[in-house]
């Protein structure tokens, strides 16, 4: 299903059901993976100190680096995402209101069945991973378009499913409830899902975009695309 939704969705979910594991003292689930088990959680695009808001305590903040596998359905797109979208942020409140930084995303190129090529996804410009009772938060993504044989058609830059004005917009919802899986380091798992989301065709592709929106079924409307996500997100306070 959809990778633009889980992106935003996960990254919602974890800073909320994370905190409130910490705060609640929740203990990790019976069978939950042990530390030795867990991915390496890389948080050097945490947002610095300097990089916080204003008026921000950095002995209450906290930076979060979720890592997110899943399925992605958008248009003619039906592919696994078996290695992880990373996205990393910080949170925390200045005078009781919530704020957040963004700090980085990475992801590796996810390769469309039956063609020569791949789509990166990237971060859209806009996230919001504050959760509340309807969703898990939101997030936009794009997806560069390249090739795994390096196509010559293709532009060397820019070309990609929707951009940083027409991005793919997640709104994520629960699949799965929160779990704490390890309290040292401090990492939880939840899932995720947005079937609901509409995807944009090509942008900055020049004379192939065309082509490249009907081999990929581009613009697809809402209700066509869907993006199930399961999600580890890490968690490490910044004093």
């Amino acid at each position: 299903m959809t990778l633009n939704r889980a992106v935003r969705r996960f990254a919602s979910a974890a800073a909320g059901a994370l905190l409130a594991g910490v705060a609640l003292g929740a203990a990790p689930a019976h069978g939950a993976e042990q530390a030795a088990d867990l991915p390496e959680f890389d948080f050097s695009a945490c947002p610095t100190v300097d990089e916080l808001p204003a008026g921000a305590d950095p002995g209450t903040w906290r930076c979060e680096v979720m890592h997110a596998t899943g399925h992605l359905r958008m248009g003619a797109i039906d592919e696994p995402l078996t290695e992880p979208m990373k996205i990393t942020f910080a949170e925390g409140r200045v005078d009781g209101e919530f704020r957040q930084v963004f700090g980085g995303m990475a992801a590796a190129p996810i390769r469309v069945g039956g063609t020569p090529l791949t789509l990166s996804p990237q971060y859209g410009g806009y996230s919001d991973f504050l959760s509340d009772a309807t969703r898990r938060g939101e997030f936009d993504i794009k997806f560069a378009i390249g090739s795994v044989r390096g196509l010559p058609v293709l532009p060397s830059s820019g070309c990609s499913v929707g951009s940083d004005e027409d991005a793919v917009h997640l709104v994520l919802k629960d699949t799965d409830p929160t779990r704490v899986i390890s309290r040292d380091p401090l990492v939880a798992a939840f899932g995720a899902q947005d079937a609901e989301f509409a995807a944009p065709g090509t942008s900055g592709c020049g004379r192939v975009s065309r082509a490249l929106d009907r081999a990929l079924g581009l613009p697809s409307a809402a209700g066509a695309n869907a993006f199930d996500m399961d999600v580890m997100v890490a968690i490490r306070p910044y004093m």
